[in-house]
């Protein structure tokens, strides 16, 4: 823990100084960190996505990150993201044991960050939701918190020394992730896809940059 903490404000003040970050709905963030489970479920256009939302979270317990396998293999960089909480996941071969794992830290109060998309869509578009994070939050008994990234580039994808917005939208109740009737599985994951999705876009169209490109789902 202590040497997360050093990374952590390591990795604070040289992304402070490499871009220049705003945080907007810091009091949805502040919502769901009273203890309860909460998922933040954010946009996926970088590879360190991640770690930015990681220090401005700045959550003392760690938050959990779920990433994908492949960005384990260099070792280097495989401890930098266990040190800052990431924990890897085989997504082509059904890897339930971690999902298991990890709804359990979120169950017991911890954070847990991952990205509904499953994979970057590097251009700053919404790409197509996958139905794990729903499943973790309906398990969890976890809200979940939407977060938009929006990077001030011609293109939408990170680059450095510029403007960076994170953007926190209102919490969807954990109730909202419960699945009663698993006949209407499909059609719930469906209604829960759409909800975020609709939350995410709202983010975006509220706090884009004005000379920003078109950045809207299907652009």
């Amino acid at each position: 823990m202590v040497l997360y903490w050093l990374v952590l404000v390591v990795v604070w003040v040289l992304a402070h100084c490499i871009w220049r970050f705003e945080v907007i709905g810091r009091e949805n963030l502040r919502a769901v960190r009273d203890g309860r489970p909460y998922v933040i479920a954010p946009n996926h256009i970088s590879m360190i996505d991640p770690v930015l939302i990681a220090i401005i979270v700045m959550d003392w317990r760690r938050l959990v990150v779920i990433a994908k396998q492949e960005l384990f293999k260099n070792p280097l960089f495989g401890w930098f993201l266990r040190c800052m909480g990431a924990v890897a996941i085989d997504r082509g071969k059904g890897d339930t044991g971690t999902l298991d794992k990890v709804t359990e830290q979120c169950r017991q109060g911890k954070g847990l960050l991952i990205f509904p998309e499953g994979t970057r869509t590097k251009t700053g578009r919404l790409g197509p939701l996958k139905g794990g994070a729903f499943l973790i939050a309906g398990q969890a008994g976890a809200d979940m918190l939407p977060c938009r990234l929006i990077y001030h580039t011609k293109d939408g994808r990170l680059h450095m020394f510029h403007r960076v917005r994170v953007c926190f939208g209102e919490p969807i109740p954990a109730a909202e992730f419960a699945i009663t009737d698993p006949t209407h599985k499909v059609a719930a994951l469906r209604g829960m896809k759409r909800r975020l999705a609709d939350a995410l876009e709202a983010l975006l169209e509220e706090n884009k940059f004005d000379d920003m490109p078109d950045l809207t789902k299907g652009a």
